[in-house]
């Protein structure tokens, strides 16, 4: 653990980097207030700082707050040392944003605990951290592909499209479905199948740029989404795609399995008005002309699936009632 000591006494500071560094502490050591506000806020920061109250440039209670206001994570344990015993200053410390203080002339024995306290509440700060994380992960990736799922990846083309629309810049969308996929669960079962989705995920990540994004739409459906490319950009990705899945079979429980997929492609360049969900319909009307002409192609929607999606669009907005 790396430990901050912020002190303009030298002596004082000698002492104390004396003692972290027999307990077993990386310690790094600053004469004001301006230095440990600099070293708090890096992005490799120690995590428990020892501040002096009273510095030249700002005091141990002006880094408090400001470390407390521009750096909420990951969390310092800040310990202020002071020679004010008076419950006023005590109070004004902590409020602050100080964790813990301890009064000048202090025993080593009662520094070495405190400094316990803070190690055990970083870990316990940490430990939550991780499961906040794991759990919002778990909530916006799916679980088989460690993909975007269905909910996070439309929250993503909605952004997206707002953005193109906004900027002025083409959004290029594809509608991946693997063929004929249910009859390999059928035939082969269903670890054969995940076994299959988890390597198509693989190789299409593989292929992508590292700003677009894909997810899992559903089943054996992806979307992703291509920021900056038009219409022939898009299919010309697409179609790498598909050439990358047909390398080679995939190695499955049951052996190895041979897969193509089907694609439908838009770019809103070529309709600048459209909306996210006339985007996914006019993707999925070109991905069902795409299976309508023998699969394992790729199709880019059209002016007839763009009629379709605005006409579908018109029909749903006259259906809801206006408020009066």
């Amino acid at each position: 653990m790396k430990i901050l000591i912020a002190e303009d006494a030298p002596v004082s500071r000698r002492m104390l980097q004396g003692l972290l560094v027999k307990w077993g502490y990386d310690v790094v050591s600053v004469e004001d207030g301006d230095a440990a506000l600099e070293k708090l806020k890096a992005p490799d920061a120690p995590r428990i700082a020892l501040l002096d109250w009273m510095m030249p440039g700002q005091n141990g209670v002006d880094v408090c707050r400001a470390l407390r206001k521009h750096r909420p994570l990951p969390y310092t344990y800040i310990l202020l040392l002071t020679a004010r015993d008076a419950k006023e200053g005590v109070v004004e410390g902590l409020e602050s944003g100080a964790d813990d203080y301890l009064t000048k002339p202090f025993d080593p024995q009662e520094l070495k605990a405190r400094i316990r306290v803070g190690l055990r509440l970083l870990e316990l700060e940490d430990d939550l951290v991780q499961a906040r994380e794991a759990m919002r992960f778990k909530a916006t990736h799916d679980a088989l592909t460690e993909i975007w799922n269905r909910g996070a990846i439309l929250e993503t083309l909605e952004r997206e499209a707002w953005r193109s629309r906004r900027e002025g810049i083409s959004l290029g969308v594809l509608i991946v479905d693997l063929d004929h996929f249910k009859s390999v669960n059928d035939t082969y079962g269903h670890l054969a199948g995940d076994a299959l989705l988890r390597e198509v995920t693989k190789r299409m990540q593989m292929d992508i740029r590292p700003y677009d994004t894909l997810g899992r739409y559903g089943g054996e459906e992806f979307l992703i989404l291509l920021p900056g490319c038009n219409g022939s950009e898009t299919w010309n990705k697409a179609e790498r795609l598909r050439e990358a899945i047909l390398r080679g079979p995939i190695a499955t429980s049951a052996g190895n399995l041979k897969v193509t997929m089907s694609i439908g492609g838009v770019a809103t360049a070529d309709w600048p008005e459209v909306t996210a969900n006339q985007i996914l319909q006019m993707a999925d009307s070109a991905l069902y002309r795409a299976k309508e002409e023998g699969r394992n192609r790729t199709v880019m929607a059209g002016a007839l699936e763009h009629e379709e999606a605005h006409r579908s669009s018109m029909e749903l907005s006259s259906q809801i009632p206006l408020k009066e």
